[in-house]
């Protein structure tokens, strides 16, 4: 209950926050005979199309740019500003903040270098913004995401309200067995890290024609990045880890839909993974080439040869999913994602642990809930319960050790309501963990139902396959 009231205090208090520069605004100077501030000035002579910082600022926008900050958490970013510390600084400050957005002179600060390991090998390099850099570019998407969303095209579904990953996969499985049975597989080299910020302006400008609001995009594509002490200009790129990069690198990628659209090709864009399905391996080699110059020569970005390829859909990968060679093509878990998921598990069941069943279980269902929720979305049920009876198997080989002398394998047995003769003759055995864990004693002693009382999850396609 306390908690509760302390939040709804807290909404209060920020929402009178967000209003008070409002109030201000519409405070009438003729009593104290001052001039009129220069933010509300400025507002009156911009037509309505130019008036895109008045959206930004309203009330009800921030409150939801700031829940949704305050909900997606994050690391601090270069002043060391937390999310829990946020609040209290707002009330401070935001009047000061709303004048310098209106006025155009905000100067966004630089973002925090975070690198993050790929689970192909290498780096992915972040660059985690301010908590308050962070609320002020979550207020302009929802702002700007609101206006380009229904213009941007119908086969892109990275980042957008309402489109998923899955809804991709789906879309490629369509076009596979519509007949396309060729797929031009474009890989982008470091595509976040080498946008073109003229480029990218120009596209904004398009669009927006609020000077402050571009200006203020344009800062945050220049503010530089905090490296080893050292703060680096950025030349090129929209770094990773803000709420408005998805959107821009969205943008940034829209000319390559168009002109897939206009030339009436089959295509699926998630973010930069983006897959052009045809007819024939000749016309993927001339649509590759024709490729390759637009996104290198126009759009200024750099397509990875090496990892580019024109090939049937089934010995590539997608969003981490593969598909079957059929007429009516099924979606599978590709080879790579299966070979992480094996690795996580082997290091979940580790029989080295020092860890309880039950622990191992519970840490178990919190990775397999994930994995399930995306990749339960293939259509292949006997690779899950392929993947069910090995990571039961682990489950028991990891028991097996930790029951080390063959009285302690006897008691654990008889407790798990074995019979007497059974438990006795395994117990007796001088066979290691693994072999152990495949007897019928142990599938009797812990068959599925156990695991299932344990919390452990099960997993299944979620597509009806």
């Amino acid at each position: 209950m306390a908690r509760l009231k302390g939040a709804k205090r807290q909404k209060n208090q920020l929402e009178l926050a967000f209003g008070e520069g409002m109030k201000s605004e519409a405070r009438s100077p003729s009593s104290e005979g001052t001039e009129a501030p220069v933010a509300k000035r400025s507002a009156e002579s911009l037509a309505p199309n130019e008036q895109w910082m008045e959206k930004v600022c309203q009330r009800e926008n921030l409150w939801q740019a700031f829940k949704r900050v305050k909900g997606n958490g994050g690391s601090p970013g270069v002043d060391g500003m937390t999310v829990d510390d946020f609040a209290d600084y707002l009330k401070q400050h935001w009047i000061t903040i709303r004048e310098q957005l209106l006025s155009g002179t905000y100067q966004p600060q630089p973002v925090r270098r975070v690198e993050i390991p790929k689970p192909d090998g290498g780096v992915r390099k972040l660059g985690i913004p301010t908590v308050l850099d962070r609320l002020i570019q979550q207020a302009v998407m929802q702002v700007l995401q609101g206006s380009w969303d229904r213009a941007f095209s119908e086969s892109s579904y990275g980042f957008r309200p309402g489109r998923s990953a899955h809804q991709a996969v789906a879309r490629a499985q369509q076009h596979i067995a519509a007949g396309h049975r060729w797929v031009v597989d474009l890989d982008l080299e470091k595509f976040f890290d080498r946008v073109n910020h003229d480029k990218l302006m120009g596209q904004v400008a398009r669009r927006v024609k609020d000077r402050r609001l571009l200006r203020l995009i344009r800062g945050w594509l220049t503010a530089g990045v905090l490296e080893s002490g050292l703060v680096e200009p950025t030349e090129e790129g929209t770094p990773q880890g803000g709420p408005l990069s998805p959107l821009l690198s969205n943008l940034a990628l829209d000319q390559l839909d168009r002109e897939l659209e206009r030339r009436g090709h089959r295509f699926v864009r998630y973010a930069d993974d983006c897959n052009i399905y045809v007819r024939s391996q000749r016309a993927g080699q001339r649509l590759m080439r024709g490729l390759i110059r637009l996104l290198e020569g126009k759009l200024k970005l750099r397509v990875n040869r090496e990892k580019s390829a024109v090939a049937r859909p089934w010995e590539r990968k997608f969003l981490g999913f593969s598909f079957t060679n059929r007429t009516v093509p099924k979606r599978r878990i590709s080879p790579k994602a299966v070979l992480r998921f094996q690795a996580r598990i082997r290091e979940l069941t580790r029989r080295t642990r020092g860890i309880s069943i039950e622990k191992m279980v519970y840490d178990l269902g919190r990775y397999l809930h994930g994995w399930q929720s995306y990749f339960g979305f293939c259509q292949t049920p006997t690779v899950l319960d392929r993947f069910n009876k090995w990571i039961r198997r682990r489950i028991r080989s990891a028991a097996c050790k930790q029951w080390r002398t063959g009285k302690t394998r006897y008691a654990r047995l008889r407790k798990l309501n074995l019979s007497h003769d059974l438990a006795a003759r395994t117990a007796g055995h001088q066979w290691g963990p693994w072999r152990l864990s495949r007897t019928t004693a142990l599938s009797y002693a812990m068959p599925a139902a156990y695991f299932d009382r344990l919390g452990l999850p099960m997993l299944h396609c979620t597509s009806g396959a």
